[in-house]
């Protein structure tokens, strides 16, 4: 998967996830995602190895968020405290949680109009 622009972020909404992957309206994205008001791209981290370095391209249009959900697998976890502390120093929030729970919050924040950014790990 590449890059995929969007003209609107109602365009990034999760139709479902699951199956090691995630569906966006009607496109299967095959392994984990990061999704921004711009458009989604394809995410290498599988497991909870998440770095201030792997969240770049989040991070360079952090001035069209507000909010970044990080959706951890099957599980939640905390992230180190210096990457969370890093990660808001930007003028967003960072909300962790486990994918599942992250896609339904995100869909929710994407409905209500809110200027919301997304890394999920895929799950299974």
């Amino acid at each position: 998967m590449e890059f995929k622009e969007v003209s609107s972020q109602t365009d990034t909404s999760l139709s479902s996830y699951g199956d090691g992957g995630f569906r966006i309206g009607e496109l299967r994205i095959k392994g984990s995602v990061l999704i921004t008001p711009k458009g989604y791209y394809p995410w290498d981290v599988k497991d909870v190895s998440i770095t201030y370095e792997s969240l770049a391209r989040i991070l360079d249009q952090k001035d069209d968020i507000d909010i970044l959900l990080i959706g951890t697998g099957e599980n939640m976890f905390f992230l180190d405290k210096a990457l969370k502390g890093k990660l808001e120093t930007g003028n967003f929030s960072v909300d962790v949680m486990a994918t599942g729970a992250a896609a339904r919050t995100y869909n929710i924040l994407l409905s209500e109009g809110r200027k919301v950014a997304a890394a999920l790990i895929a799950v299974d």
